[in-house]
């Protein structure tokens, strides 16, 4: 079995809530339709430690000049206090280079707004915390903005600060993680706490025990 690497950017203010449903159920084999398949690395701006907006310091496993889209599966950036500004470009662009090789990016509350900033919002249906917030960057996508928690197009998945769970499944299911009807328990229990979605779960874990 192929190990497929999840990469997501950790970066000084990171926004430890918006990513922490996908990356642990990306890497948690737990109701994944291939066990042992999937593995999520760090990449960082450089080799140093970064500090999350929570305190938590990540030591990057790879840094980001050296990855390419060949390496990864997809590419998840998270929000942080530092996206309006020109700190975070470089992963805005390693986001454009991953999109034009057919290798998905998910971008999450300020990392809607580097994606914005790199023209990759120009075309395609997405969102982010609010519309007003997008205008800032200068895109020209304002008219494929949506109104809804997340949104995948494509190759790009954005969200709202606000809704982790639903990024978590639009991320979950690009890339296949989970059988249709598992991602749709998973995200009945974990954003509803719809004991429905955990009779789910519990009969696919009894079908592949």
């Amino acid at each position: 079995m192929t190990m497929k690497a999840v990469h997501m950017a950790v970066y000084d203010t990171l926004a430890d809530w918006e990513v922490g449903a996908a990356t642990a159920h990306i890497n948690k084999p737990t109701w994944h339709r291939e066990p042992g398949t999937w593995q999520v690395k760090t990449v960082g701006p450089s080799a140093e430690p970064i500090t999350t907006i929570g305190g938590m310091r990540i030591v990057p496993d790879v840094v980001l000049a050296d990855l390419t889209p060949a390496d990864s599966a997809m590419l998840i950036l998270p929000g942080a206090d530092t996206w309006e500004g020109p700190e975070l470009d470089p992963f805005a662009h390693k986001a454009r280079e991953f999109v034009d090789a057919g290798v998905p990016v998910a971008a999450i509350c300020g990392a809607t707004f580097g994606l914005a900033k790199a023209g990759l919002l120009d075309n395609r249906r997405h969102t982010s915390n609010v519309a007003e917030f997008l205008r800032y960057s200068g895109y020209a996508g304002a008219d494929h903005y949506v109104e809804a928690p997340a949104v995948t197009d494509g190759d790009v998945i954005t969200a709202s600060a606000s809704a982790p769970f639903e990024f978590a499944r639009e991320v979950l299911g690009r890339l296949g993680v989970y059988e249709p009807h598992v991602l749709d328990g998973w995200y009945r229990l974990f954003a509803h706490a719809d004991p429905g979605g955990w009779a789910v779960l519990a009969e696919y874990d009894a079908e592949h025990a």
